[in-house]
């Protein structure tokens, strides 16, 4: 019987918060990813390098980015400093790649902690600072909506196993250029024979017609 690749698997760690994300991302990770231009019908390949570094509550650059949006700090649950570098397939050199970094904070709701915001410094698709609306699923995903300027996305992320996170993202920007996006994370240094046992990266691309 074939598994679901959009759940999780026996494997799966536990996570029951957004932090409990955060923690299980720490850490370097190798990212796989497609990209499909909707408006134009074609996918383009791509791959990163991601670096997340757990910040302690007490940080202050957690208090900084709490008081850009009017939140008070101690509402706060924890944070982290993600770093990217990537290079896309339509890139026109090796100099044209993507890289920077981010603060983000996690702050649940009041009164469930399954759900909250999610406050950056910096967004991806666009610079500025963002906030995005964050809640966890019945199948062990986390889901983040992001609405921009002049764009929104949707995007979700899960763990098959310790070592091997997923994401799918859907952009849509105003005046129709959207983007679906599939990445497969492997966590850098780790046995590759303890990720391919909690996920077939083949598998999950077909099923969703990637």
């Amino acid at each position: 019987m074939q598994t679901n690749p959009m759940t999780a698997t026996s494997t799966a760690p536990q996570l029951t918060s957004a932090l409990d994300y955060f923690r299980q991302s720490a850490g370097q990770w190798q990212s796989q990813r497609v990209t499909h231009h909707l408006a134009f019908r074609r996918a383009e390949v791509g791959e990163s390098e991601i670096q997340v570094e757990m910040l302690e509550v007490t940080d202050p650059r957690l208090a900084e980015i709490c008081q850009m949006y009017d939140i008070d700090p101690a509402a706060a649950a924890g944070g982290a400093l993600v770093t990217w570098k990537s290079l896309m397939a339509w890139d026109a050199s090796e100099e044209d790649n993507h890289e920077g970094q981010t603060v983000m904070v996690i702050v649940p709701d009041a009164t469930d902690d399954r759900r909250g915001k999610l406050l950056r410094e910096r967004g991806y698709a666009e610079t500025a600072p963002v906030a995005g609306e964050y809640h966890l699923d019945e199948e062990g995903g986390m889901v983040l909506t992001t609405e921009y300027e002049t764009m929104s996305s949707v995007e979700r992320f899960w763990f098959p196993n310790p070592n091997l996170r997923m994401r799918t993202s859907v952009l849509k920007r105003f005046g129709g250029f959207n983007t679906a996006t599939f990445c497969t994370e492997v966590r850098v240094g780790c046995d590759q024979s303890a990720v391919a046992a909690g996920g077939d990266r083949e598998q999950a691309i077909s099923a969703l017609g990637w």
